[in-house]
C-alpha cells in the first residue's frame, strides 16, 4: 500500500503532499478535523481522477429535529443529491417516547441501533400487528400501511425510506389530520358529540413522551380480521451469516423477509485488515449506513474515474448503479456497515469470481498476467476477504 499522508506538520497536521512529491503545504484557513477525518480526500491516492459527484455525507452534518420524547435528522437527495433511490432517517426515542400514528407514500424499512422498542400495525384488510424490537432486529412497512413506534426504553434506530426525495417531516400524521378536519366532520365520522375534540392537539405532535407500555400481551387488540400474513419484523442478528476469512456477510431480502418487497440489504462485517471485495450491483443504485470503525471506498464509474472517500460511524455512502467499488477496513477495529437497495433481491457481481469463471486464455491476454495471478482466482465468491501480510494501515514518516 502506497504511503500518501507522508507529511505531518508540528507533529500531527496532515498535508496534501504525495509520496510522489505532489502537492505542497497547507498553511491557510482550513478544518484540520475535517483533514484528520478524510485522508483520501486530502491526498487522493494517484489512481483516483476524473469527475465524480460527492459519494459521502455524515448524519453529523444534518439538523436535528429535537421534540419533547426524542429528536430525529435525516439525510436525503436535499443532502446528498447522487442518492435518488433511498433517504435515510436517524432517530431517537426516551423511554415512553412515541413516533405518533402514522403512515408514508413510500415503503419504510428500518435497522434497531440501541435500546428496544414497540411497534405496531394495522394493513388495509384490518389485521393487525404489535411487537417488540432489540438491536440488531428490522422492521418493514409496506406504502400507506399506518403504524407506530415507542420506546421501551432509550432507543436509536435507522430508518430507510425508497425515494431519496423523501422527507420523515412530509409524513401523514394522526395528530396532524385531526387538527386540520372541522369537528363537525370529525363529529360525524366518530358518531361522538363535537366536545370530545375540544383537547386534540391544535398541529403535528411528531415524536411526544408518553407512559412506558406494558407488555406486548396487556397490549393486545384482537382483530375479527387475525394477525396480518407476512410479518414486519425480522431479527437480523439472529440469522446465520456467511462467514469469510475477513469477515462476514448477512443478507435479508424478500426471500427471507418476504413482506420487504421494495428494500434488501446486507449487514457486512470486515475485519481489521479486511476488505469487501472488488464488485458491482447489477441491480440497482447502493445506499450505505456505516455503524461502526472506520474504512474506505473507492468507486470506478467506468469512463475513466474513480474516486476514494473516507467513512466513518454516522456516515452515508452511496455508489450509482453498476459502479465497481470495495470497502476496506482503515483502522484496527471491525467495521460495520449496511448495504441497501431500492430491490425485491439483493445481487452483486465479484470481479474475482468473474475472471475465475472466464477462459483463462482471455483473462491473461487481456490483463498480461501470468500463472500466479490465475491461480489465485476463485470460483466461489467471498464478498470480504482478508489476506495474511495485507492490511492497511497508514505509515507516518
Amino acid at each position: 500500500m502506497e504511503n500518501r499522508n507522508v507529511n505531518q506538520w508540528n507533529g500531527n497536521v496532515p498535508q496534501p503532499i504525495r509520496s510522489d512529491g505532489a502537492g505542497a503545504i497547507d498553511a491557510g484557513p482550513r478544518n484540520i478535523i475535517r483533514d484528520i477525518q478524510n485522508p483520501d480526500m486530502l491526498v487522493p491516492p494517484s489512481t483516483d481522477t476524473g469527475l465524480l459527484p460527492n459519494l459521502k455525507f455524515s448524519f453529523s452534518d444534518t439538523s436535528m429535529k429535537l421534540k419533547k420524547g426524542g429528536w430525529s435528522r435525516e439525510v436525503t437527495a436535499r443532502e446528498l443529491p447522487v442518492a435518488t433511490t433511498l433517504a435515510g432517517v436517524n432517530m431517537s426515542l426516551t423511554a415512553g417516547g412515541v413516533r405518533e400514528l402514522h403512515w408514508h407514500q413510500e415503503a419504510e424499512w428500518s435497522y434497531m441501533l440501541l435500546g428496544s422498542a414497540r411497534i405496531t400495525a394495522v394493513d388495509q384488510n384490518g389485521k393487525n400487528f404489535i411487537a417488540d424490537v432489540g438491536p440488531g432486529d428490522l422492521w418493514y412497512f409496506p406504502p400507506g400501511v399506518p403504524h407506530s413506534i415507542q420506546g421501551l426504553e432509550h432507543c436509536e434506530f435507522l430508518l430507510v425510506f425508497d425515494d431519496g426525495n423523501f422527507s420523515d417531516q412530509n409524513t401523514l400524521s394522526l395528530s396532524n389530520w385531526f387538527a386540520h378536519t372541522p369537528k363537525d366532520v370529525l363529529s360525524a365520522n366518530f358518531g361522538v358529540p363535537e366536545s370530545a375534540f375540544q383537547d386534540i392537539p391544535s398541529d403535528e405532535l411528531y415524536i411526544y413522551q408518553g407512559k412506558v407500555p406494558g407488555s406486548v400481551e396487556s397490549q393486545e387488540v384482537q382483530s375479527p380480521y387475525g394477525e396480518v400474513p407476512l410479518t414486519f419484523k425480522h431479527e437480523l442478528l439472529k440469522q446465520t451469516p456467511i462467514k469469510t476469512p475477513g469477515g462476514s456477510v448477512r443478507i435479508v431480502d424478500s426471500s427471507n423477509f418476504p413482506v420487504s418487497k421494495t428494500i434488501a440489504a446486507a449487514l457486512v462485517e470486515v475485519e481489521p485488515g479486511g476488505m469487501r471485495e472488488l464488485h458491482w450491483h447489477p441491480n440497482q443504485d447502493e445506499w450505505q449506513y456505516y455503524l461502526a470503525g472506520q474504512g474506505r471506498m473507492t468507486v470506478f464509474n467506468g469512463e475513466g474515474a474513480a474516486r476514494t472517500f473516507d467513512y466513518r460511524a454516522g456516515d452515508v455512502g452511496y455508489v450509482p448503479f453498476a459502479n465497481g467499488h470495495y470497502i476496506q477496513n482503515t483502522g484496527n477495529e471491525t467495521l460495520w456497515f449496511l448495504e441497501m437497495f431500492k430491490s425485491s433481491r439483493f445481487a452483486d457481481v465479484s470481479l474475482n469470481q468473474w475472471l475465475a469463471l472466464t477462459p483463462e486464455e482471455l483473462v491473461q491476454s487481456n490483463l498480461n498476467v501470468g500463472s500466479e495471478f490465475m491461480e489465485s482466482l476463485r470460483k466461489k465468491k467471498s464478498p470480504v476477504v482478508k489476506y495474511p501480510g495485507f492490511s492497511y494501515y497508514p505509515k507516518k514518516q
